[in-house]
Order: C-alpha cells, then structure tokens, then sequence
C-alpha cells in the first residue's frame, strides 16, 4: 500500500452535498481532505475552497480531522455563522461516531473522561494530560464484534483536539488506521472514523435539524 501524504489533500473523491437550505448547506467530507487552508501553499486545496467554487458564500463553522471522514454543516451567511458557532461553543449539537477498533471495550458501554493536552515532545499529538490538559469527556457504545475489528459509536461531549482518538487510545484499543496513534496503521487504507450523525438548531427558527451518512466502512 502506497503511503500518503499527512496533512495534504490527495484525494480525488468528491464532496458530498446533503443538505442545501437557504442559511446552512450540510456536506459531506471524504477522507484525506483538509477541512480549511493549510499556511503553506501546498495545503490550499481543502473542503472549504471545493466547496465555495459551487457556493461562493459558504462559510467554515466547525472542522473534522484531515483523515475523519463525515458531516460538517457550513453557514451561508453572517448571522448564520454566528448562531451555528454559537451552537457549537454551548453544546447544543449532537454528533455521533462510528470507529474500528481492534478488540471489544470492557465494559461496553460507558463515558470516558480524561483531560487532554498537547503533547509537546511528539507534536502533532495529543495526550491525556491529568496537570494540565482541559477536560475531556466522551461516551461510547459497542455496536458490532467482527473478527479482527469491533465498530463503536462515539458521542465527544465536549470538542478537544483528536479527543476521540486520544480517549481510545488511553482505553488501549486506538482506532484502526490512525497515523499517529496506532501502532499498526499501514495495515489500513484509511483512519476508521468518520462523523455519521449530526444534529443542530435551524439559525432561523431553532427547530431541530438531524442529518445521517452511514460510515463507508
């Protein structure tokens, strides 16, 4: 399997759109794609910049990893910006998981709550951190046993950087295909993660609004 390259878009597969309404466009977003511009030139290509080719006013409101698969729902307009922000900073969002990992959790249910921190050492990681890392809080369920992978879903209550990948990995299970912390990633084509649910209030009316992508693997 050909490696590829960390942080930079390299894949032809397109974005999704799955919802388009007057002040919010809900989209999809494949594997090995930067959500936003990178700082250097070779990291321009990214979700945001595909996307605004077709919806020139589309605006970035919360990110998925470069190797999460999944939905991000993008304001159309300045006041929806702000309320959908305003959403995501009160945790009044719903996002559901799915993840591959190598063997069942014990229990197989349960929250996880460990605080979480960069790791300076060995950025770009991120560590669970009891002195100085922010509190981190993440519920999992077991929902499918297979040989040689279980699939969880995972509900982050709050929104640390790699806080999904960081709770499993301290759990000793890291999600299969993941770069940085799995010590057997190359056996996978890709970081078994991908956002499947998301649920937000409308920035008009505030009536609640639900999308789903089945994860595709």
């Amino acid at each position: 399997m050909m490696p590829h390259p960390a942080g930079v878009t390299d894949t032809q597969e397109p974005w999704l759109l799955c919802a388009e309404q007057r002040d919010f466009l809900v989209v999809g977003k494949p594997t090995r794609m930067l959500s936003v511009p990178g700082k250097e030139a070779h990291k321009q290509d990214c979700l945001i910049t595909r996307v605004q080719q077709e919806f020139p006013e589309a605006r970035i409101v919360h990110r998925l990893d470069w190797d999460t698969s999944g939905l991000l729902v993008l304001a159309r307009n300045a006041r929806a910006h702000s309320l959908l922000s305003q959403a995501f900073q009160n945790r009044k969002t719903e996002k559901r998981y799915i993840a591959r990992i190598d063997e069942p959790l014990d229990p197989a249910e349960g929250d996880i709550d460990l605080p979480i921190g960069p790791d300076l050492d060995r950025r770009p990681r991120y560590r669970i951190d009891p002195e100085h890392g922010r509190p981190s809080q993440t519920r999992y369920r077991i929902l499918d046993i297979q040989p040689g992978f279980t699939r969880i879903a995972l509900e982050p209550i709050t929104g640390r950087s790699h806080q999904l990948r960081v709770h499993l990995l301290a759990l000793g299970q890291p999600i299969q295909g993941d770069s940085l912390y799995h010590p057997d990633h190359a056996r996978f084509e890709r970081l078994m993660l991908h956002a499947e649910r998301l649920g937000f209030p409308d920035p008009e009316t505030g009536a609640w609004q639900q999308f789903e992508l089945p994860a595709p693997f």
